[in-house]
């Protein structure tokens, strides 16, 4: 003869345990959502300028060199190499300088993309810093950045090239 069941128990998952499964599923989809805003390619080549910028800025060049792509060439003819050295050439008579910019557009074609806004330089008066915004902060046209994509990682931009066709160097200063 069979074992006769007099009664069933039913174990339940805890609420606790509910609860905070549902909490930490929610909060990895809020993180992630956030991430994809973040790493959206205008954001990024945007944040990317910011920070390239405020490192000029602070005259911080071994930062601003780590967003200057190994492949960079500007319209003045300048590599990766030389345009960190004559920034830091240039810079170094500049005392309390700002870099302000317009409203930026960034254009995004692939894994290239397109930082464009009118550049001003505020700062300490001097002679030179009077002639340095005079030829930047009267220019018409506005500055043009161009980043590439490094790699797969949606945060890896490089910056491949400036130019502003209306700015022109000085020949001595070379």
């Amino acid at each position: 003869m069979a074992p006769k069941i007099t009664s069933v128990t039913i174990v339940l998952m805890p609420t606790w345990f509910r609860e905070g499964f549902y909490g930490g599923l929610g909060l990895a989809l809020l993180i992630g959502l956030f991430l994809i805003w973040l790493w959206q390619p205008e954001r990024q080549v945007a944040r990317h300028t910011e920070n390239l910028l405020h490192a000029v800025e602070r005259k911080n060049w071994s930062v601003a060199a780590d967003f200057i792509g190994n492949d960079y060439q500007d319209q003045w003819g300048d590599d990766r190499v030389r345009v960190v050295e004559r920034a830091r050439e240039f810079f170094r008579y500049l005392r309390g300088f700002r870099v302000n910019f317009s409203t930026a557009t960034v254009n995004v074609d692939h894994r290239r993309a397109t930082w464009i806004a009118k550049i001003t330089i505020e700062g300490a008066e001097g002679e030179f810093m009077a002639e340095v915004k005079e030829r930047v902060n009267s220019l018409a046209t506005p500055f043009e950045l161009e980043w590439r994509r490094a790699s797969a990682k949606p945060w890896d931009w490089k910056l491949v090239r400036v130019s502003n066709p209306h700015l022109e160097i000085p020949a001595g200063f070379e």
